[in-house]
């Protein structure tokens, strides 16, 4: 059963308020990776303080650098099922984890941080990997 819409509200806006594009369902995750060209980065948010202390904290940090993926969209686990699931199945080969995040550039995933590689960090580490990924592919 997914989470209360207003209980994630919040979480929800941490990341639009940046701009980041809120994909909801699974028709608009495929339309948003449909363009492949350049570079895309999808977060997978969630309620789990990770999310909350680590990863959002950590993607506010990164896009107040000067390069920036072409396009930056989410999606919310544990709410969004069905459009999760479509996002996911575009790094399929990648255990299902929430929060992730993913890099795309040109349609293939380059960088991809599961909930490992961001749980039990600071927020600055996080962005700091991000950042790097960001210098290198965009």
């Amino acid at each position: 059963m997914p989470y209360d819409p207003v209980l994630v509200q919040p979480m929800r806006e941490e990341l639009t308020v940046l701009g980041v594009h809120e994909l909801t369902t699974a028709e608009e995750v495929e339309q948003y990776l449909a363009d492949t060209s350049g570079t895309t980065l999808i977060i997978v948010n969630s309620v789990c303080g990770c999310a909350a202390g680590m990863a959002r904290p950590g993607v506010r940090m990164a896009l107040a650098h000067e390069k920036l993926p072409d396009r930056i969209a989410t999606v919310f686990a544990g709410q969004d099922v069905e459009a999760t699931a479509k996002a996911r199945s575009y790094f399929a080969d990648m255990p299902p984890s929430s929060p992730s995040l993913a890099l795309f550039k040109d349609g293939e995933v380059v960088t991809f941080l599961p909930r490992h590689r961001i749980e039990g960090r600071e927020a600055m580490d996080v962005a700091g990997d991000l950042v790097k990924a960001f210098e290198e592919h965009c």
